[in-house]
């Protein structure tokens, strides 16, 4: 095999082409629809009392137009003629039983759009919480390729628009498509002339539908696509307000954000432009057809082929018909935005998630003197347990904290190697120190031991067991990793260390939190322990928070320690009085650190070098200086390492 950089075979991880990348159209909206239909499952009876509601409603609305006809034929009219006190409490009578036909029609109507508004919200919150455990099971490298504002898109804006589908259009739709057939069967009864004249119009409006918003939904698509790289620009501006001015780049980003503003600005326009002519355009055509119907009706009333009763209630009918094609018209933008929103949603929730064929496990134990085991949920100490499916026995191996790189190579895409045969062996306890420039590799190498991305070439071994074979949930609890860009979430002090292991006792986390140091300040602040952090610790400093997080490692107990450039954002001060807590920490441990300075990682077991994913020096401080190469070069320089 060529393991040349140009020429190697790799995989591709990570970084690929696909950041806000326009969104399609629906290539299958009947099977989206489906599916979304798919989440309200568990209401199938609840929705049949929707559907009889909306029949109800609607026949309502039909028996109420009827009987305008008989209103004007039977009693209005003789009334004009003669007047009878029985004609007119007959009249009375009517009116009042089509008063409360209109009255339930309307219960009815209040009765479904309640009903389906509560449905719906069900449905969003189960298409969320499907959405949020998928994005917990995916890889690192599905992250990489989308920015933050794409994916707060799919939870806000995308499912937002699917409610609105969900709770307004599609009890609309249904509606619409029974007064439609209720109305049009009336239609014939009364006029079959008049019938054949309304169906013309109809083709006319279908036509003008089809047309517009076939455009409309289009610019729709595109609106929501640039919506996603605004919102991702304005979450990444916010982020770094601090680094915008301190290099003076606010007119850049005011610049560029405007560029992007410009798009979504014209994306919208576009949509809305086509959205907004079509509803005039539908109520002028709805006025012309009721207008050429008045015209037609009255002539076939004065030539005695139908009554004025008739040609009244037709009238009423020709609104009736005209309003649920209008209002299907007014729908159908609401629900081509609701399908391209659905769609970016299960194209998520369809990803492939992290994949993991490991099955040695992690588990606490004590090991006795005639081979015998027993697991310990709390107490003892790490063993891998490995179950043999030959025989169907389970070996305990003792968790030692070897590491060995095996000729590794890895690219995150194809053809790029940003590893290229990396070997190295991290004994028992020992502290491993990488340095070298920025793109060198070294928190590469630290994503591979936590099996963020799979190795195509090569292999690593954990106590010499193929990292592959470990299940994943098992290798990053036998690690713990104090990340370059330390992260708090919103809760207590004592919540946040916690989170290195959620089952730790209060009096643990208080332990590691003496071990890094950080208790003398924990505690004084206002509320100790329960001082409530928000907006990722920004009521700490930069030092505090790395304390921090460098507790929330410490109380995890691993045997495998990672240091991604962990104490880069600390002053000299500050990182003096960690260094005692941390020998501590990394006392019987693997350690693999990542550090700016030079300084740090003196006392380091063994120094890796690295550049363009080799390494091209290893041994000690003592005995790279000796060498007077690169790391010569680094330390005698004074140059920071980035």
């Amino acid at each position: 095999m060529n393991r040349s950089k140009g020429g190697r075979h790799n995989m591709a991880h990570g970084r690929g082409p696909g950041k806000g990348a326009p969104m399609e159209r629906p290539k299958h909206p009947g099977k989206t629809i489906a599916r979304i239909f798919g989440y309200m499952g568990e209401y199938k009876v609840v929705l049949i009392f929707v559907v009889l509601a909306i029949f109800a409603s609607v026949f309502g609305m039909l028996a109420g137009t009827a009987m305008l006809q008989s209103i004007i034929d039977d009693y209005i009219t003789p009334l004009l003629q003669e007047y009878s006190a029985q004609r007119m409490a007959g009249f009375v009578r009517t009116l009042i039983t089509m008063g409360v036909i209109f009255l339930f029609a309307a219960a009815c109507t209040y009765f479904y759009n309640r009903v389906m508004l509560m449905v719906s919200t069900r449905a969003l919150y189960r298409i969320r919480t499907e959405l949020f455990e998928k994005m917990e099971r995916l890889p690192i490298r599905y992250f990489d390729r989308h920015t933050h504002g794409e994916l707060m898109s799919r939870y806000t804006n995308d499912t937002d628009t699917i409610r609105e589908m969900l709770s307004n259009s599609v009890t609309n739709f249904i509606s619409s498509g029974i007064t439609i057939i209720g109305v049009f069967a009336l239609m014939v009864y009364y006029s079959w002339q008049l019938t054949l004249l309304v169906l013309l119009m109809l083709v006319v409006m279908l036509s003008v539908i089809k047309k517009i918003g076939g455009k409309s939904g289009a610019y729709f698509m595109r609106q929501q696509a640039e919506l996603g790289k605004v919102n991702g620009y304005i979450e990444e501006m916010i982020e770094g307000q601090k680094v915008v001015k301190v290099f003076c780049h606010e007119d850049a980003a005011k610049a560029e954000f405007h560029k992007r503003n410009e798009a979504l600005c014209e994306a919208a326009c576009n949509a809305n432009t086509f959205a907004n002519i079509l509803m005039p355009i539908m109520m002028n055509l709805s006025n012309i057809h009721y207008a050429v119907t008045a015209v037609v009706g009255g002539v076939l009333a004065i030539v005695n082929v139908l009554t004025v009763g008739t040609v009244v209630a037709f009238l009423q009918l020709t609104r009736s018909f005209a309003q649920p094609v209008t209002q299907i018209s007014q729908q159908f933008n609401t629900v081509l935005t609701a399908l391209a929103g659905a769609e970016r949603i299960f194209n998520l929730i369809d990803e492939q998630p992290e994949t993991d064929d490991g099955y040695v496990t992690l588990v606490r134990g004590i090991s006795h003197a005639d081979g015998t085991f027993t697991e310990q949920p709390r107490g003892g100490d790490w063993f891998w347990r490995h179950p043999h499916k030959a025989d169907g026995s389970v070996t305990y191996q003792k968790v030692e904290g070897a590491v060995e790189f095996d000729d590794v190579y890895f690219g995150y895409e194809e053809n790029k190697t940003v590893l290229n045969g990396i070997s190295l062996y991290a004994n028992p306890g020992q502290k491993i120190a990488f340095v070298g420039s920025t793109g060198a590799g070294k928190t590469t190498i630290t994503n591979l031991i936590n099996r963020f991305y799979d190795v195509p070439d090569g292999k690593i071994r954990y106590d010499g067991i193929n990292i592959n074979k470990i299940r994943k949930d098992d290798l990053r609890r036998s690690l713990s990793m104090v990340l370059q860009d330390t992260h708090l979430f919103t809760g207590t002090v004592l919540e946040n260390i916690r989170y290195g292991r959620l089952e730790a006792t209060d009096e643990e986390v208080k332990r590691a939190a003496v071990l890094a140091n950080a208790d003398a300040f924990i505690r004084h602040l206002p509320h100790g322990y329960e001082t409530m952090l928000t907006a990722d610790g920004a009521n700490l400093s930069q030092g505090q928070r790395q304390l921090l997080a460098i507790a929330r490692a410490a109380v995890a107990d691993p045997p495998v320690l990672i240091l991604d450039e962990a104490t880069s954002s600390i002053d000299t001060r500050t990182e003096r009085l960690i260094e005692k807590g941390m020998d501590s920490l990394m006392e019987g441990r693997t350690v693999f650190v990542i550090a700016h300075r030079l300084s740090t990682v003196r006392n380091a077991d063994a120094i890796l070098v690295l550049e363009n994913g080799q390494i091209i020096e290893r041994g000690n401080h003592e005995e790279l200086i000796a060498q007077k190469g690169k790391y010569y070069q680094l330390y005698t320089g004074m140059f920071e390492l980035s």
